[in-house]
């Protein structure tokens, strides 16, 4: 896996490491197509739609439309059947420990088939993610067991003409400035993916 801007880079950080919108998306970062009572963590970022309208315009297969950009902070999650009350505390008194962050997005991203952006801020919220809930294995393993946080643009980019105009075309979009504001509980049911929990970055629950 490689970068446009520093070959060294990988999605496995180990080897150098709003309801509506939420709503339709039966495909995953993995490439693959979850059962429903799938989980997923994530951070939204609606700031960066631009790079998926940009991959989209090169081949709309290539683009899993339906969710907003954003950053899967935990795939899959703990399967909607096993979560519990002490699960959903958890990913509120996460959230909550970690600050509302602004975000530069600048570096591409690629892998097999797949082109992304890399969101180096977010990691410290991924990493704490994947303490929390050790026996999780992020992406099927497909990135490592410490994958680096990351925008998924584009999946099954095989093609290289067409990888390399979806590249151009988000690479032309970048440095990007957006910000994290909270965590999503997401659950994938018949109709799609439904939130389950929102939890703001620094705000205690006061519930």
């Amino acid at each position: 896996m490689t970068t446009r801007r520093d070959r060294g880079q990988t999605l496995d950080h180990t080897a150098n490491p709003i309801r509506q919108r939420l709503i339709v998306c039966r495909a995953c970062d993995d490439g693959g197509v979850p059962e429903p009572g799938t989980s997923a963590v994530v951070v939204v970022l609606p700031d960066a739609a631009p790079l998926l309208d940009a991959a989209w315009r090169v081949d709309p297969a290539l683009v899993r439309r339906g969710v907003p950009a954003h950053v899967s902070l935990l795939y899959p999650f703990v399967a909607e059947s096993a979560l519990s009350g002490q699960d959903e505390e958890g990913v509120r008194s996460l959230a909550a420990s970690f600050p509302a962050v602004d975000l530069l997005l600048e570096e591409v991203v690629t892998a097999s088939g797949f082109i992304g952006v890399a969101v180096p801020r977010l990691q410290p919220l991924v990493d704490a993610f994947l303490a929390r809930w050790p026996g999780s294995r992020p992406y099927g393993g497909r990135f490592g067991v410490r994958p680096a946080a990351h925008v998924t643009v584009a999946m099954g980019a095989d093609d290289p003409t067409a990888a390399g105009r979806v590249r151009a075309a988000i690479d032309s979009l970048l440095p990007l400035r957006t910000r994290a504001a909270a965590v999503h509980l997401v659950v994938l049911t018949e109709e799609g993916w439904r939130p389950r929990v929102t939890a703001p970055l620094g705000i205690q629950d006061s519930r």
